[in-house]
């Protein structure tokens, strides 16, 4: 049975008349691990004791969807959904998609541009009584002021744009956990303020009650001075540490905007708990009355094994969100959810995905930065790999073995990416870790992620030199050789990244071609996303790291030209 509502005939059929906590979601609500909105929902359920609710994609014109389940006795949650909407909404050339994985049938414009801003005024029309509380990562990135490359301006804090009652950042279920307990316990959303990973704001005259904070450049000096800009930007991804940051405060006009400390990772007993809660994995029922929901094909048989990447690609928003630490789950709890997986009747044998952000940086982090918190301005890997790091791919060998072993599993693929550096980088276990992946593991075109060849793009991209790919493509084709494997391998690529001359992309385009032939889906035009590296050069035109200039394409129709040089290149 589905036991979380997600409209009024359901909560008759519970025998509930009122809600602690109703959550509205920008997707469909797929009641699995691999969506945000439906581990809050199990974490306020069933380890707080709230009765909990979710509204999908309601209708934005007028409020009665937003009405549908009753006003919350303590709060509303709001979430745009698995994916910032303007990135869910628009390609790379800004063009309106037209189609949605995580709606029913795939239809778009089932969710608002700035779904956050959107779902939150709803609400506040419909009830100004409860707080309604914002997060995912839409709201995570969007913190602070930031720049908006569908606007092209820099914006405000959303939580002050979506006039919310408090923000949590990052991966929320400690602090969800932590705020469905004060509620509880008759506490008030004032009382949150003090928590770790959320975000509130201060009036004028109000009395900021922590002594050691630092105020960074604020939003009209930002959205008026690229110095300022970049000063603020590097205050906001030196402080995501749960261990070394600070408090940070940012003045918007007659207010400021207070991030608190970062919440601590999940321990791994903490992991185990968030997996192990009583996920359908499925989709509501509602749902598919509407239509299949084809985001579900991906995840129904995968399973998370951690949480965290210390990649920190400049691009991509996975150390900022989920962190630099990785959160790992024990051998026993993943063996036990591919047992319970192995026992559904729609199993067929094959799991689609044993991993993570990055599949092979599961059980083993570096042991320096679990003691003593992360490195400030050096990365664990990227342009060098770091000594400290000494990373194994043991564990993971040794899960994958169990895994195979098990009664009903055919198959165990590895879908989540791969870092080849880690590979290259383990002596003992690394070329074990590779072949098995090739022979056993690799769901068909076997995919790496240069992103580019030009070494000074990739230094702008905290990646390692093009050498390391071309030592690790030669190593792929020596093993294929010699193990006689049919392996078919194939890149991901990014055109148009800050420091990208066409120049430098039709080098690309011969490097690559070099090695294996690629396909259309696997060049990108580089999006500038809130608050990424990437973005701040995007928008800056300078390395926030030195401060020196780059070149930027912005010009959109020279962005379409960088990623036509590839395919012209073929």
């Amino acid at each position: 049975m589905f036991d979380i509502p997600t409209n009024e005939d359901d909560m008759e059929k519970m025998g509930l008349k009122q809600l602690d906590v109703i959550l509205v979601n920008g997707d469909s609500f797929v009641d699995h691990p691999s969506y945000g909105m439906a581990i809050i929902a199990r974490v306020l359920k069933e380890m707080v004791g709230l009765t909990v609710g979710v509204i999908s994609q309601p209708n934005w014109k007028d409020t009665l969807d937003i009405s549908k389940l009753g006003i919350p006795k303590y709060f509303w949650g709001v979430s745009a959904g698995n994916m910032d909407s303007m990135v869910s909404n628009y390609t790379a050339s800004k063009k309106k998609r037209n189609s949605d994985v995580y709606s029913p049938e795939g239809s778009f414009r089932k969710r608002p541009d700035r779904a956050t801003i959107v779902y939150t005024n709803l609400i506040k029309q419909f009830n100004k009584e409860k707080p309604v509380i914002i997060g995912g990562i839409e709201a995570s990135l969007r913190r602070f002021a930031h720049y908006d490359w569908w606007q092209n301006k820099v914006k405000h804090s959303i939580l002050l744009d979506s006039k919310a009652d408090l923000l949590v950042y990052g991966m929320a279920e400690k602090t969800i956990f932590e705020i469905g307990e004060i509620f509880k316990n008759k506490g008030t959303i004032d009382d949150c303020k003090s928590l770790r990973g959320v975000v509130y704001q201060l009036k004028k005259n109000d009395v900021l009650k922590e002594e050691k904070y630092v105020e960074i450049p604020s939003y009209e000096e930002v959205s008026k001075n690229k110095e300022k800009y970049i000063e603020a930007f590097n205050a906001f991804y030196n402080n995501v540490d749960p261990y070394q940051s600070k408090i940070l405060l940012q003045k918007h006009q007659n207010r400021y905007v207070v991030q608190n400390l970062p919440q601590l990772p999940l321990s791994q007993s903490e992991m185990d708990e968030v997996y192990s809660l009583n996920y359908t994995k499925e989709v509501a029922p509602e749902e598919l009355k509407k239509g299949y929901v084809k985001s579900i094909d991906t995840v129904r048989t995968s399973i998370t094994t951690h949480r965290g990447c210390y990649g920190e690609c400049s691009f991509c928003a996975i150390a900022l969100h989920q962190g630099r630490y990785i959160q790992s789950r024990s051998k026993e709890s993943i063996i036990k959810e591919v047992k319970e997986l192995t026992n559904r009747k729609d199993f067929k044998g094959y799991i689609s995905d044993l991993g993570g952000p990055t599949a092979n940086m599961y059980g083993d982090d570096c042991k320096k930065k679990i003691k003593s918190g992360a490195c400030l301005n050096k990365s664990c890997i990227g342009i060098e790999y770091c000594k400290s790091l000494n990373h194994s791919h043991k564990n993971y060998l040794d899960l994958l073995e169990n895994v195979k072993k098990i009664d009903g599993v055919k198959k165990v693929f590895i879908s989540s990416g791969i870092r080849y550096d880690l590979i290259e980088k383990d002596e003992k276990y690394g070329d074990e870790f590779l072949y098995k992946l090739l022979k056993f593991h690799n769901p068909g075109r076997f995919k790496i992620a240069p992103e580019h060849s030009d070494n000074n793009v990739l230094k702008l991209m905290n990646k390692p030199d093009f050498i390391h790919t071309e030592n690790f493509i030669n190593k792929l084709n020596k093993i294929k050789k010699e193990k006689n494997l049919n392996t078919k391998f194939s890149a991901y690529l990014i055109s148009a990244h800050p420091g990208a001359t066409k120049k430098a992309d039709k080098k690309l385009a011969s490097d690559i071609n070099k090695f294996f032939p690629f396909q259309p889906e696997d060049i990108q035009i580089f999006t500038p996303t809130p608050s990424t590296k990437s973005t701040t050069m995007y928008y800056t035109e300078k390395n926030p790291d030195n401060g020196k200039s780059i070149f930027v394409e912005k010009n959109e129709k020279e962005r379409k030209e960088h990623k036509n040089i590839l395919f012209n290149n073929k």
